[in-house]
């Protein structure tokens, strides 16, 4: 055994001392009851420890004085605390109604399985090498995200150089709608003067060698010289005066369209190649979930090729296969109640939004999706693809059901949950609340079928049950009633 020793712990009414820990009254104050528990709780209280922690050969540490010391204060505080919460505390105030009972078309159960609103497998759809794949399984991505990414090097070249040729078109285009510049005008328009000029000398130095000719005063090839010469003269002199009037008239309308037609060709080019190239960008088409990556980076894929798929799960579908003598009693738009196992918040209110014409030749069952809304944590979805439902569908006969509001529901068990309010027991003046598990039923418009240990008339908690608990005082409302809308108008007087 190892010595221990005693250590006396002296309690006072307004000061206590022990062990160097000093504690002063507290502001708040405490009842006459509370003084007397902790008074019993430090008197002469005396605890055997070592002057040190000695650890035993089990294993195990003898609690040294400042361990004794700790839950000696922890003591203390939880028994002032304890007596001020509850006094502090009132009665809640809930709004209840009452359980109604009524004919409602029986349901049946059946088991289904939750499966995404969207699902996709993306693939290439040209031929390259991976060189970027930033998204992972698991991932959550948005519409048009960027998922894989091509090498596009040979692609990027033969586009720079189709926007060159695509530039010098556009000009040539411009150059020709623009026409001839004045400078040049003037500048043909000297040529023709200039041409004019020796035309007119070589046209009269002819006419001359031709009367000397007559004379016999020239040879006869002198005389051809001269002429040849002012044939010269006048057919530059045509060339000329032509080339002015095309540079005033312009281009021509065929010149136009002809290269309009060819700047289109290059345009149509250099689209194609920026369309391959984003092509070689791999983009989601929704927003959604990775859930399988077909390829690596590094790796080569082929047109047709798949790369990723992706699942949208921001609603998701439950189907079920229903018995053919059970589908005509079901309508699109029916909001029906889903039990999710997996999940702690098991219930959940969707609608029935197609009811597939096609049967199983085999089960002779027809697939029903049920739409429910799915609940989106920090991009985590609440509900996954794949997990295993339960639904209630209306396809029985009518018979008589206990209802109540939806809202009347708590749903954070495992279990559905109504809160009955009642008479207490040893006080019947104060109204408490009971929790009742029920088992649900179908849903008919606000109100639900619900199964279990209550009856017509009860009263249950349909505004504040969140915050409840088993046993606690309530303070019930009912529920105010919905004004009318002719006894709502106001009268002449009240205008």
């Amino acid at each position: 055994m190892v010595p221990s020793a005693r250590v006396p712990v002296r309690a006072f009414s307004h000061r206590v001392l022990c062990r160097g820990f000093r504690f002063r009254k507290l502001p708040f104050g405490c009842s006459d009851r509370s003084r007397s528990l902790i008074r019993c709780f430090l008197r002469e209280s005396h605890v055997d420890r070592p002057s040190v922690p000695v650890l035993q050969p089990s294993g195990g540490v003898i609690v040294s004085n400042v361990l004794v010391r700790c839950v000696v204060l922890s003591g203390v505080v939880v028994l002032l605390s304890g007596d001020r919460l509850p006094a502090q505390r009132g009665p809640a105030v809930v709004v209840v109604t009452r359980v109604v009972e009524r004919e409602v078309t029986s349901g049946h159960s059946f088991v289904g399985s939750i499966e995404p609103l969207k699902k996709a497998t993306i693939g290439s759809a040209v031929d390259g090498r991976v060189v970027e794949f930033p998204v992972e399984e698991g991932d959550r991505i948005g519409d048009r995200q960027p998922l894989a990414k091509l090498l596009t090097a040979t692609i990027q070249l033969e586009l720079k150089a189709a926007e060159g040729e695509l530039v010098f078109r556009q000009e040539s285009l411009r150059e020709l709608k623009n026409g001839t510049r004045p400078r040049e005008i003037d500048q043909l328009h000297a040529r023709m003067l200039a041409a004019g000029a020796r035309r007119e000398f070589h046209v009269a130095r002819r006419a001359r060698f031709t009367a000397l000719a007559k004379q016999g005063t020239v040879t006869e090839d002198d005389l051809s010289a001269v002429v040849s010469a002012a044939i010269t003269a006048e057919r530059d002199y045509d060339d000329a005066r032509a080339g002015h009037q095309l540079a005033v008239a312009g281009p021509r309308k065929e010149k136009l369209v002809q290269a309009a037609a060819r700047l289109a060709v290059q345009q149509a080019v250099v689209d194609q190649l920026k369309d391959r190239i984003s092509k070689h960008t791999i983009v989601s088409r929704f927003a959604g979930y990775v859930t399988a990556r077909r390829t690596e980076v590094g790796e080569w894929v082929s047109r047709g090729d798949p790369v990723v798929e992706i699942v949208s799960l921001d609603q998701v579908d439950v189907k079920v296969h229903v018995l053919e003598n059970h589908v005509p009693h079901l309508r699109i738009g029916t909001d029906v109640t889903v039990e999710i196992v997996a999940l702690p918040q098991r219930f959940r209110q969707g609608k029935i939004v197609a009811i597939i014409p096609q049967a199983d030749s085999r089960a002779r069952t027809f697939p029903v999706k049920i739409r429910l809304t799915n609940t989106i944590t920090r991009g985590d979805p609440l509900i996954k693809a794949g997990m295993l439902s339960r639904v209630t569908l209306p396809t029985g006969a009518r018979t008589r059901a206990l209802l109540v509001p939806k809202d009347a529901l708590v749903l954070g068990g495992r279990q559905a949950v109504v809160y009955m309010v009642g008479a207490d027991g040893k006080d019947p003046k104060k109204q408490v609340v009971r929790p009742v598990p029920v088992r649900l039923g179908v849903a008919v418009g606000k109100d639900i079928q619900i199964i279990g240990e209550i009856q017509a008339g009860q009263q249950v908690v349909v505004e504040g049950n969140e915050r409840l608990r088993p046993g606690m005082e309530v303070i019930a409302r009912p529920v105010p009633p919905v004004p009318d809308a002719k006894t709502s108008k106001p009268t002449e007087s009240q205008r």
